[in-house]
């Protein structure tokens, strides 16, 4: 968990989550509890979700709308929106101490495309990264992660998505299953009968795996315009689509807990959070265009009665699997052909654990 959630950008929220000063969500991973704000004057910052006085938990709800300030709730220590610390009761009777001394421990945070990552690489209080502790390293910027992904979904525009729908979902299993689960559809024919009807589960066409994803696009079958209960699109395209991207889903793993996958006309994104070795929660969103959002007519529910479905039916099967490989009598079978992506995963996860390579795809 160290070396790659406390190590990584994690996908945290959608910034139109965050639309208004005091707007918070909090994410718990790698034994941080952190709090993503939106300030007063319109920026977006995050912070260890503990107070400078005595490590009490500052906000204990998932999300909400602080009134203009973060304050303790055990000796009301307030900070301001930028993470300032404003007010320390009965602390001014202390010789040397200094308010400014005392902000709350920033977090490293970025957005792509309205997605918010976060890094808990280690900082200071003022957001520089802190020199002469084992592990600190200023993050490298969520760019270099990414890589050529801000080029490749350009055309979909995902900062002009707005959210229609969450779920949340508590699952009984491991995190990497989670993602091995998405990255492969020779389940489909077997788990997904809604989700084979429309997709044929041979006609991937994947791009090359990079250090920090995978992923590829999968077409229609005839007479299927979307991913909806029935196969039918009650909303227009997403504007800047090609014909081309009209016809196709993308499914890219976003290394290390973001599913995203494109639809011609909504955005569906899951993002992965581990608990422990064998609970993990899972918060999907649904994000459609704004204009289509205003009209009288506009549904959403087929969208996501369809994913939900397809969601329960692998997170299912991935709770199967989990039990099946915490037995004793477990032993790791070969790979197909058609689970490149899979292995490219485990390299991915020993690599970055600094162990050697599990050997040859077969």
């Amino acid at each position: 968990m160290e070396q790659v959630f406390a190590s990584m950008w994690l996908a945290a929220a959608r910034a139109d989550q965050l639309a208004d000063p005091g707007a918070f969500v909090r994410r718990d991973v790698a034994g941080a509890s952190v709090l993503i704000v939106r300030g007063a004057e319109g920026s977006i910052r995050a912070f260890h979700n503990v107070c400078r006085h005595r490590g009490t938990r500052l906000c204990h709800t998932a999300n909400g709308t602080l009134r203009g300030s973060i304050q303790c709730p055990y000796h009301a220590w307030t900070y301001g929106l930028d993470g300032r610390l404003l007010a320390a009761p009965l602390m001014d009777e202390v010789e040397g101490f200094d308010r400014s001394g005392y902000a709350l421990r920033a977090v490293a945070s970025e957005i792509w495309d309205g997605h918010v990552f976060i890094n808990l690489s280690p900082l200071d209080t003022h957001g520089a990264t802190l020199r002469g502790v084992e592990g600190a390293g200023s993050p490298q910027p969520l760019a270099a992660q990414l890589g050529d992904l801000h080029r490749r979904f350009a055309p979909w525009q995902m900062q002009n998505l707005r959210l229609a729908h969450r779920i949340e979902y508590d699952v009984a299993t491991n995190w990497k299953l989670v993602v091995q689960n998405y990255n492969e559809c020779l389940h489909c024919p077997i788990i997904h009968p809604l989700l084979n009807q429309m997709h044929h589960y041979l006609g991937a066409e994947n791009v090359p795996t990079t250090a920090t994803y995978c992923g590829g696009a999968m077409g229609f079958k005839e007479g299927v315009e979307t991913l909806s209960t029935d196969g039918k699109r009650r909303r227009n395209y997403l504007p800047g689509l090609s014909a081309r991207d009209r016809e196709l889903v993308n499914y890219f793993a976003i290394y290390p807990n973001f599913l995203l996958t494109l639809h011609p006309d909504y955005m569906m994104t899951i993002t992965i959070w581990p608990v422990n070795t064998g609970q993990t929660k899972l918060v999907a969103e649904w994000s459609f265009h704004p204009d289509e959002m205003t009209k009288p007519d506009f549904v959403f529910e087929d969208a996501v009665e369809f994913w939900d479905r397809t969601n329960r039916e692998d997170w299912a099967i991935s709770e199967q699997s989990y039990l099946g490989i915490s037995s004793r009598g477990y032993q790791p079978g070969p790979y197909s052909a058609r689970e490149t992506q899979l292995w490219e995963f485990d390299q991915f996860i020993l690599k970055t654990i600094g162990r050697k390579g599990a050997g040859a795809q077969s």
